[in-house]
């Protein structure tokens, strides 16, 4: 039996109501699906509508037209206090609340059963303690939140929205302020609260990167055209990311996941080792040329270990190279670096 999905769409327009009773359409014909077990990812660059596709699958603007459902029943038919117990937010702003302790910030996720003036009972302080557990924040459970790093702050959002007990969380650009460690463990945690809770999330992001490797389905959002969605693997071979992504000087590679500026590139032959090969190649494209397989006609490098690496080039002289840096110098002080188009 096929499950229900936790939010669904269908026909859905989103944008504003403008005076005169005018409407700016951001985008329009949006038929989408979000499932429970699963971190979805919204991408798109600035302007595409993403945190008002987000604020209008919140309730907090109306759509234009269409229908969004909950858990298989219409957003509209939602009370305030319904609508809390079935979906987290957790927005990009900065947390403001320094005055309060982690866990009085967290424990604000149980008003939607406590009312705003609700006496926090037994089990609702260990469902508090649960979440802070979840995202690894019980040491900082006395802590004042202006205390707190970018990361922690962020970490203690998503306990509160656990809190809550609610099927969905939608966060908008959790990642933003955040260094990159921060991210990978803000993202490798809300892909263990989906797989291990079966919470279904979604959240916007700029971070391709990691959306590529941890969001299970990705919905790509662009000015003027359907929005495409799937996982990253098969948005990825059908061509998707290049048709959303590519510009005049920019092109997004199929080979390694990665948006890059277009360059003339000068094949190099890359062998040996798999490791060492991967990160040579990687700054032989920074420099603009292409790693290749071996070809007689144009040098060839090949990867012994991470501090020996044979130069062979095509009039059979050979160089031998102990780091990256020393093997660039030498590649450049014989081959002119090609030039960015």
């Amino acid at each position: 039996m096929e499950q229900t999905p936790a939010i669904e769409t269908q026909s859905l327009s989103i944008g504003y109501q403008l005076k005169g009773g005018q409407r700016k359409v951001v985008h329009e014909a949006l038929d989408l699906q979000l499932h429970a077990g699963e971190v979805t990812c919204l991408l798109g660059l600035n302007g595409a509508g993403k945190s008002t596709l987000l604020r209008t699958l919140c309730g907090f603007q109306p759509p234009l037209q269409g229908e969004i459902r909950l858990m298989g029943k219409p957003l509209e038919n939602y009370s305030q206090s319904r609508f809390a117990l079935t979906v987290g937010v957790v927005l990009t702003e900065k947390i403001t609340a320094g005055g309060l302790t982690v866990f009085e910030l967290v424990s604000l996720g149980r008003h939607p059963y406590t009312g705003f003036f609700g006496h926090l009972k037994a089990t609702d302080k260990a469902i508090i303690r649960h979440a802070l557990e979840d995202v690894g924040m019980t040491h900082k459970t006395s802590s004042y939140v202006a205390e707190l790093s970018d990361g922690e702050r962020q970490k203690i959002m998503i306990a509160k929205a656990l809190a809550q007990q609610c099927p969905i969380i939608l966060l908008d650009e959790p990642t933003a302020f955040l260094d990159v460690t921060s991210r990978i463990e803000t993202m490798a945690l809300l892909h263990r609260l989906a797989s291990e809770q079966g919470k279904a999330i979604l959240l916007s992001t700029h971070d391709l990167d990691l959306a590529i490797q941890m969001g299970d389905c990705l919905w790509l959002q662009a000015k003027d055209r359907p929005m495409a969605c799937g996982t990253p693997e098969d948005l990825i071979m059908n061509g998707a990311f290049k048709d959303f992504f590519d510009r005049d000087n920019i092109q997004f590679d199929p080979q390694t996941g990665k948006l890059q500026m277009q360059q003339q590139m000068q094949p190099i032959g890359v062998t040996g080792d798999q490791h060492t090969a991967f990160w040579v190649g990687n700054a032989l494209i920074r420099q603009g040329f292409q790693p290749s397989v071996a070809d007689p006609n144009r040098l060839n490098i090949h990867c012994i270990s991470p501090l020996q690496h044979q130069l062979v080039w095509p009039d059979g002289s050979q160089q031998t190279t102990h780091s990256v840096a020393e093997l660039l110098t030498e590649i450049h002080q014989r081959i002119k670096c090609p030039t960015t188009v």
